[in-house]
């Protein structure tokens, strides 16, 4: 009965950990496209204020 109890917290925090590590790499992605956003940004504005070739389609 014990053993049983302990095998079930255990899965518990198991899923608990993975939840976890599933927040973390989406919170990743999303610094990753923030990143991404600006450079953008920037790139059209240099684009703008230099009259580059480079166009944003």
């Amino acid at each position: 009965m014990l053993n049983k109890r302990t095998k079930l917290r255990e899965r518990e925090r198991e899923r608990e950990r993975e939840k976890e590590r599933e927040r973390e790499r989406e919170r990743e992605r999303e610094r990753e496209r923030h990143v991404w956003k600006i450079t953008n940004d920037q790139k059209k504005r240099f684009a703008v204020r230099e009259r580059q070739p480079y166009r944003i389609k």
